[in-house]
């Protein structure tokens, strides 16, 4: 993602090699869903999402580590990003 650490939003941008099921998800350090950016399937090429640093009720979150992750078909990756205040 960038920028890292980020206020207020963040891009976060991935690659498929292929069409198929996307899904990335946001989670607090708990493990807690913050909130799903992306669930739907997608083509092939270079794709981009922004997180403006809300939760699924639109509320602004805290300052924290966040984990975002993606899943793509059988493929599953996670990273840390940090919003800071």
């Amino acid at each position: 993602n960038y920028p890292n650490p980020f206020n207020p939003s963040t891009r976060l941008k991935y690659s498929l090699k292929e069409s198929g099921r996307v899904r990335l998800q946001v989670f607090n350090v708990l493990g807690q869903l913050v909130r799903i950016l992306v669930d739907s399937d997608q083509t092939a090429g270079y794709k981009e999402v922004m997180w403006d640093g809300k939760n699924h009720l639109g509320e602004k979150v805290s300052s924290g580590i966040y984990i975002y992750r993606i899943e793509v078909n059988e493929f599953v990756n996670t990273r840390k990003m940090i919003l800071l205040k």
